[in-house]
């Protein structure tokens, strides 16, 4: 069992989506779509088997992997028994410059 904590920057980009879908579709909508990313990130509190990101495994990196819900990637990292959820983002962004930006400082 894991214990999942997330990035001061995956909760700006959780709040960023939210705030985004309030603005082109509806609160509602925003709420459901929320909720549906933080129960996929809670079940990485019993397994994180998910794939290394390709722009990352691209660049020899496997220190992350992601998972997926709809067009999102949750990306995250293994720390002993803290699953660390570094990164929330639309997948259809620019996720190479995003991911060098955030991930390989």
């Amino acid at each position: 069992m894991y214990r999942i904590e997330l990035t001061s920057d995956a909760i700006d980009d959780l709040a960023d989506i939210c705030c985004y879908i309030k603005r082109n579709d509806s609160v509602e909508s925003a709420k459901n779509i929320v909720e549906q990313i933080k129960e996929t990130i809670s079940a990485l509190n019993e397994a994180c088997n998910g794939s290394y990101p390709r722009e990352l495994l691209a660049a020899g990196v496997k220190e992350f992997r992601e998972i997926y819900f709809k067009p999102y990637r949750i990306i995250y990292t293994v720390i002993g028994d803290i699953v660390l959820v570094v990164l929330i983002a639309d997948g259809r962004r620019d996720l190479q410059r995003i991911l060098e930006e955030r991930l390989l400082k």
